[in-house]
């Protein structure tokens, strides 16, 4: 078991040496560009030059615009060539050109030959030269300055004034009301009423509360005492006795007065 385990660790150490050692190529890194620069001003080119620790010479060469001229660019006051070490496999090479005119113009572009004798181009930057940006105020720029100042001066009071007029409170002024005519079109059409609110609902009153009434008093019938009673009997009977003395027919003094009290 050990045995395999150590077998494969040794297998992956020599194919990832084998792609290391694959991965350095000999080659010119840099791309495809298109620069437009003013006359007068300054440009700048670089490419990386993959040596992987090999002998090696490279030179910037320029090209005009027909491609019918080629020549190496030379060290000179304008032209400064410049390099830097990246790593032990890649050098960076600089091209600095000042004060570029038209002549400057075409395509910069690395060659680099290896050590087996070998030539290689890198892929190529065109320039393009353009006119010279003007730096300082020219006279049509000071007198469109000088128009639009007085332009601003002319219209600050309308601009003051309609400020004024806005920010001054007026109270709108209320719209009439259009007035609705409903023209019936037929005398036997009915006429159309405005709707009416609905009916309110009756307001519940409060029940007056009246004070009890007293009852009804009874008379009571004076009390009659017995001796009043049997006095009151009395003079009926009285009456009674006299009205039957008074009726009786005159007769001789009778010794029986039986009849008169029947």
């Amino acid at each position: 078991m050990y045995t395999y385990l150590l077998g494969v660790i040794c297998f992956v150490c020599i194919f990832q040496a084998g792609l290391c050692a694959e991965e350095c190529q000999l080659s010119i890194l840099a791309k495809r560009d298109m620069d437009y620069v003013p006359e007068g001003d300054s440009l700048s080119l670089s490419c990386v030059v993959q040596h992987c620790g090999n002998n090696w010479t490279a030179a910037w060469m320029w090209e005009n615009s027909t491609y019918d001229f080629r020549k190496p660019v030379k060290e000179s006051e304008r032209h400064h060539l410049t390099n830097k070490t990246i790593s032990a496999s890649q050098t960076k090479l600089f091209l600095n050109i000042q004060s570029v005119n038209q002549s400057d113009e075409g395509s910069y572009g690395c060659m680099v030959v290896w050590d087996t004798g070998v030539s290689e181009n890198g892929h190529r930057t065109h320039v393009n030269i353009t006119a010279a940006l003007i730096t300082g105020p020219s006279p049509r720029k000071l007198l469109h300055r000088v128009l639009i100042c007085a332009c601003a001066l002319l219209c600050l009071p309308i601009i003051l004034e309609l400020a004024r007029c806005l920010s001054s409170e007026v109270k709108p002024q209320p719209l009439p009301r259009a007035q609705v005519i409903y023209e019936v079109p037929y005398a036997t059409q009915p006429t159309i009423l405005a709707p009416q609110p609905p009916p309110r609902c009756p307001v519940p009153q409060k029940c007056k509360a009246y004070p009890p009434k007293a009852p009804p008093k009874v008379k009571r019938k004076p009390e009659v005492s017995e001796r009043t009673v049997l006095k009151q009997s009395l003079n009926i009977v009285n009456s009674l006795t006299g009205l039957q003395l008074l009726n009786c027919p005159p007769s001789p003094p009778p010794p029986y007065f039986s009849h008169c009290y029947r």
